[in-house]
């Protein structure tokens, strides 16, 4: 198990290459959902506001 994680000597930049991998796409993870959640509602505040003011033309 050791030899595996030693990676042949280059496990010092294996290793924490995978680890800034993963960070970076759980940040882009979360700031897509964060982006996502955002957009709709917006989307839901222009939408209640359209309604509002087709209620007011009739």
């Amino acid at each position: 198990m050791a030899d595996f994680l030693a990676m042949g000597g280059y496990g010092v930049y294996i290793w924490p290459s995978y680890a800034m991998s993963a960070i970076v796409l759980i940040a882009a993870t979360i700031v897509s959902l964060k982006a996502h959640r955002s957009a709709k509602k917006a989307v839901r505040q222009l939408e209640e506001e359209s309604e509002r003011e087709e209620g007011e033309m009739r």
